[in-house]
């Protein structure tokens, strides 16, 4: 069956009647960015901040091919059309060395589709981030590009299409920079991949987006009076995966007594956020968003989309074992088997959910960036940027500072500044907020919150990141809902 072709941000804000607007007109091209006049600094030590430390270039080259191209794979033993790098979902897991060249040759044929390689959580240089109208246009069907960058330092990451609802079909992978001193360090080192899928069960993403538009925002006033663990998700999904597979068909870490695990969860899904926790087993979180903390032993994790977390397991208790991952105010969850090498005894059922999923909860406050790296300063911000989000007072409309993507100037700043993003959500969903091109420090009230580049605001919260503007180019920064970012909530911010 043809696919519909993706819905472009265009054809949303005809839909929802904010077509017009001023700052960021939309062309047949991609986006034309109209610049604010630059954000003054306040301070005497604005232009001198410390830029934050990358790894050497090794000369090292590693190289990829994405071929983005409609496939049919199977979900739970059905087959789906969907769309996919290489054939399948995941697409490829991309290992490389800190300091390491990679280059990928992405081939687009799509057949009526432009696309693009963002790759997410990475400060790489600006003309590679894979954001059309801000770094680069569409590539087009039938043509090729090649990203081309150095791997700045190690991490866990992924990449996926930063064009339209892609996202929620199956343009999305694993993206691991490796460093020589943990290489060695854990016995296995496993990436899972968790996403939510509906492309093909029928329908396509932009069903469901034109759906949000007819519903406007009753999900926003549906969660009023809710806490934020228990608000409903903008979608339920048909069904939820972890690399690739469903709760009824789960993919299996298999273990031996005594190995310590890395587990690297990284949420690729559109629209939810998962609990994550391992039966019988608590986890050592080590790093967010690839960079290292003070370790932390909690039951259970929340990650937003976008978010990653690594943890270490010690692999001392022998069984099979559920490691769930729960729909953060739905009922569904997916899994992964954690068996153990030998073990004989029963499998739990597919909608077990383990006891660990109520223990305690891994909170931003319990994080603190790891000694060994290198954090904003602790000092007065040379720009205080503040981001009111907000709903659309009936419509599915998402805004910053009141104004959706298509209305507003990109933010200029001069370089190397301590910059202040000032989050306060005043709306009754929870955002997933991503800044391209940078790490930022939470501030958590420990004096040395990690490193991240996405952070989740709940309903009615304020946060605080600060982050050195030491990467020129132009950034998007946007909430990592994607049906949130496609209706509007996204800006850029152009470093000089």
């Amino acid at each position: 069956m043809k696919k519909k072709k993706t819905m472009t941000r265009r054809e949303f804000l005809v839909a929802t009647g904010i077509g017009g607007g001023v700052g960021l007109g939309l062309t047949a091209g991609g986006l034309v960015l109209a610049e604010k006049k630059m954000w003054p600094f306040n301070s005497t030590k604005a232009g001198t901040r410390t830029p934050f430390p990358y790894a050497a270039r090794t000369g090292r080259v590693k190289e990829y091919t994405f071929e983005a191209a409609p496939t049919t794979i199977v979900i739970g033993g059905r087959q789906i059309a969907t769309w996919a790098y290489n054939g399948a979902i995941p697409g490829p897991e991309v290992h490389i060395m800190e300091g390491d060249t990679l280059r990928v040759t992405v081939k687009n044929r799509l057949q009526q589709e432009g696309t693009s390689v963002h790759w997410h959580g990475v400060p790489l240089v600006n003309p590679m981030d894979g954001v059309p109208g801000a770094t680069q246009t569409e590539i087009a069907p039938g043509q090729d590009f090649v990203y081309e960058y150095v791997a700045p330092t190690a991490g866990t990451y992924f990449y996926h299409s930063h064009v339209g609802l892609q996202l929620d079909r199956g343009l999305y992978g694993a993206l691991i920079i490796e460093s020589a001193q943990e290489q060695k360090k854990y016995d296995q080192d496993v990436a899972l991949v968790l996403d939510d899928w509906l492309d093909g069960m029928p329908g396509i993403p932009e069903d469901a987006m034109k759906k949000l538009i007819v519903g406007g925002d009753k999900m926003n006033m549906a969660g009023m009076g809710m806490s934020a663990l228990n608000m409903p998700p903008d979608i339920v999904y048909p069904t939820y995966l972890i690399n690739g597979k469903p709760a009824e068909h789960p993919m299996e870490v298999m273990v031996k007594k005594g190995q310590k695990i890395r587990l690297r969860f990284i949420n690729a899904a559109a629209a939810t956020i998962f609990h994550i926790a391992l039966q019988g087993h608590q986890m050592m979180v080590t790093h967010t968003d690839g960079q290292p903390v003070e370790p932390v032993e909690v039951d259970t994790i929340r990650i937003g989309m976008g978010e990653r977390y690594d943890v270490v397991v010690t692999a001392n208790n022998p069984g099979v074992w559920q490691l769930a991952a729960s729909v953060e105010g739905a009922a569904p969850q997916v899994r992964a088997l954690f068996r153990y090498q030998g073990s004989v005894g029963q499998t739990p059922a597919a909608t077990f959910a383990p006891p660990e999923l109520k223990g305690k909860m891994l909170q931003y406050a319990m994080l603190k960036a790891a000694a060994t790296i290198v954090v904003p300063p602790v000092d007065t911000p040379d720009l205080v940027v503040p981001l009111q989000l907000s709903g659309g007072n009936g419509q599915y409309v998402w805004k910053i500072n009141g104004q959706v993507f298509n209305q507003a100037d990109a933010i200029a700043i001069p370089k190397l500044g301590l910059i202040s993003f000032q989050y306060e959500n005043m709306s009754q969903m929870v955002h997933p907020m991503h800044l391209h091109g940078h790490f930022f420090q939470l501030d958590n009230g420990t004096g040395r919150g990690p490193l991240k580049d996405t952070v989740l605001v709940n309903p009615m919260q304020k946060i605080t990141t600060n982050w050195v503007s030491d990467n020129p180019g132009t950034w998007a920064y946007h909430c990592h809902n994607a049906y949130h970012q496609m209706a509007g909530m996204m800006r850029f911010v152009k470093v000089s």
